[in-house]
Order: C-alpha cells, then sequence, then structure tokens
C-alpha cells in the first residue's frame, strides 16, 4: 500500500453523534473484487445522493479491500477475521477467538463512529460488523449478490432494515416484506461499449474480418479457464479465430514460459485486461467464471456467454448464478469438471450460430440493471436514523 493510502487507511476517526450534520454510514465486507467494487459503487453513489455524507469502510487485515478502498479515497478499518479454512484445522481453532474479537471491535468502531446505518456487501467482515450493529440498535441493510443466500446473511436478513436481491425467487432465504430486487452494482466505465468496437480491435491489434473469443477468469486467474484453452489451442487456431485470453496474475507467468510471447497472431495472451470495455466491445463471445459482480456487468454488455463456475467458493454460488441464467436461456452452462474436454469445442460452435448468439444475448440483456448502485444507495438513506 502507498504512504498515501495509509494515511487515508489510518485517518482518526470523526466522533460526533448521530443525527448531525450529513449522514454516517458503515459499509462491511470485500475480500474479492467481486465484493469491493459494488461496495465503492454504493459508496460514490451515497456521495453523490448527499455529499455531505461521512462514510467509512470496514474489511478484513491482509484482504485486497485494505489497498482498494483507501485507493478510492475512503477510510477503512481493517478486522483480524477469517472465513473457515478448508483442509485446515489448526487454522480453523482459532476462527471462533478472531469471531469474538471482530466483533468486539465491531462494536467499539459503531460506538466511535456513531451511524446512522450500516451496510454489508458480503466477505469475512461483514458478517461482525453487522451483527454488532444489531447489538447496538443501528439499522442495517445487507446487498446480497447472489442467487442463493450464505449462511451469515440469511441469520442476519432476519434483523435487516432491507434486503437488496439481484435475482428473483429470495423470499426462501429472507423475509420477502425486506427483499427489494435492485441488481448488483457494477463498474459503469467496464461495460462502456457503445461504439467501441472497431477501437477495441485496433487497441488489442485484432482484425475485423475475423471472430473473437474473450477469456476471463478475473485479476487472479482460473485454472479451469486456462487449462481448458491449453488443450484447446489448436482447435482455436485451425478454425482461424480471435482469442484474447486473460490468464490472471498467478498463471501468466507459467503460460507465456510455455507458449512464448507471439506465440500466434491470432492470440492475445494478457495478464490483466485494464480496459474491459474494450475487451468486451470486441468479443464475439465470452468465456467466463460466474461470480455475481461479473455476471451483472454480462447482463449490461449483453453478449453470447459461456459461464463455467467456480466449485471452490462458499456453498457453490457460482454454480448457482450460472443456473438461474441457464434457467431463462441466458447464457451456455459447462460445468468445470468438463470444461477442459467441452469447453472450446462449445464456444467454437456457439461462434457460428448466430442465432443461438442473438436469443443469449437478447435475454441476458433483458437481466440487466444497470441503476443498481443508486438505488440501493436510495434505500440506505431512507433507512438511516436521521432519515
Amino acid at each position: 500500500m502507498s504512504g498515501t493510502n495509509k494515511n487515508i487507511a489510518n485517518q482518526k476517526l470523526p466522533l460526533q453523534g448521530a443525527g448531525g450534520a450529513g449522514r454516517r454510514i458503515i459499509i462491511s465486507g470485500g475480500g474479492t473484487g467481486g465484493h469491493i467494487f459494488p461496495a465503492i459503487a454504493i459508496a460514490n453513489a451515497l456521495k453523490k445522493l448527499d455529499p455531505s455524507t461521512e462514510i467509512l469502510f470496514v474489511g478484513a487485515n491482509g484482504r485486497m479491500e485494505m489497498e482498494k478502498v483507501p485507493a478510492a479515497g475512503y477510510k477503512i478499518i481493517g478486522l483480524d477475521i477469517q472465513g473457515i479454512q478448508r483442509g485446515s484445522i489448526m487454522k480453523n481453532l482459532q476462527f471462533p477467538i478472531k469471531l469474538l474479537n471482530s466483533v468486539r471491535k465491531s462494536i467499539k468502531i459503531i460506538r466511535d463512529f456513531k451511524p446512522d446505518a450500516a451496510v454489508g456487501v458480503g466477505g469475512y467482515a461483514s458478517g461482525p460488523l453487522l451483527y454488532a450493529a444489531s447489538i447496538k440498535g443501528i439499522p442495517y441493510l445487507i446487498q446480497e449478490q447472489n442467487s442463493y443466500a450464505g449462511i451469515t446473511n440469511k441469520w442476519l436478513g432476519k434483523k435487516a432494515a432491507k434486503i437488496c436481491v439481484a435475482y428473483d425467487n429470495m423470499s426462501q432465504f429472507f423475509p420477502a416484506s425486506k427483499i427489494i430486487k435492485t441488481g448488483n452494482p457494477i463498474r459503469t466505465e467496464s461495460v462502456a461499449i457503445t461504439g467501441k468496437h472497431m477501437q477495441a480491435l485496433e487497441s488489442l491489434k485484432l482484425s475485423p474480418a475475423k471472430k473473437t473469443i474473450l477469456v476471463t477468469g478475473g485479476s487472479l486467474g482460473a485454472r479451469t479457464l486456462n487449462n481448458s484453452i491449453m488443450a484447446g489451442l489448436d482447435k482455436i487456431i485451425e478454425a482461424d479465430v480471435q482469442l484474447v485470453w486473460q490468464t490472471g496474475k498467478f498463471y501468466y507467468k507459467g503460460i507465456i514460459e510455455k507458449l512464448g510471447e507471439n506465440y500466434n497472431p491470432n492470440i492475445r495472451i494478457m495478464e490483466f485486461v485494464n480496459r474491459m470495455d474494450l475487451a468486451y466491445a470486441a468479443a464475439d463471445v465470452i468465456i467466463s467464471r460466474a461470480g455475481a459482480g461479473t455476471i451483472a456487468e454480462l447482463c449490461v454488455v449483453k453478449k453470447p456467454v459461456i459461464l463455467v463456475p467456480s466449485p471452490n467458493v462458499a456453498e457453490d454460488h457460482q454454480t448457482k448464478n450460472a443456473l438461474a441464467l441457464l434457467h431463462d436461456d441466458a447464457a451456455i452452462f459447462i460445468p468445470d469438471r468438463d470444461a477442459e474436454a467441452k469447453l472450446v469445442d462449445k464456444a467454437l460452435e456457439l461462434l457460428n450460430d448466430k442465432e443461438k448468439q442473438e436469443i443469449l444475448s437478447n435475454n441476458i440483456g433483458k437481466l440487466a440493471l444497470p441503476d443498481a448502485d443508486e438505488v440501493i444507495a436510495k434505500e440506505v438513506m431512507k433507512i438511516t436514523i436521521n432519515a
């Protein structure tokens, strides 16, 4: 973290009481970009509604929110909290102690900051902070991103003032009277693709005469997607189609060492895509994991999508997200275990099926809720103590 970011993160909190000039809002959660970017979008929307709003983030020490949030200009306090660690009994022995200490610290944060409301976006820090808010009588809103609610959110939902969701049929998890379908906040700059197709092709050095597949596994990358593309490279080359392959930082070096910097003129191998708008604009077909934030972007982009959900997430959320789109004929779904054998064949088949592309594009576009950040921010303002 830069010195400037450290200064923002460690600023002393103002201690005026609730009901003072401007509302005070705590936003808790993080852990992944899928949680952090929506949280920052909500914060920005709150400031847009009322510039006098004071916002404090609460995250988990050692997680990416401790860097990303200060970089966005907001203060953050870290909790020493973790999730249940698969396959590590010793690490899990520390969990109850860390949870109790995080609740105690959250109560102190609330006592010092005196918020008018709290928002939970998911991630390790969200549970302790919202529980502390319930103890202190602070109204809170849950932003449930997935189509299947986790255990913590289901439990916290009983006392939530409002629960903002992105999918239908969420009353199986939460009280129906508290639910509002808002969608998931997105990075608007990433989905602004209108009129950028030729710019995108020029930027990525692609030919307008050839079809393009975009593969994106997130900033860290997705092992299954990378292995599947590697297994099908010969088929992609033989089909004379273009590939924008975002490998993620964990896998980029190994792939480049194996294939070389200039493996094939039709293939762009990238560690990270800085301009997702141009990557989306260039693509004819998109291959992706099925995180809630990614799906929210894909709905706005309105391109035909093949989803390969990660099986390594809590309660298999990504599979449930993908199945929700499959139900509406808004995406093609390939299980992680089948991807290496089937993914490239399915992508090439879709590239040559214009009718199926149009069906998928139209149906995924119907699910888009591009103003989620503003709608959620307004709901936060409604539940504040001094509303």
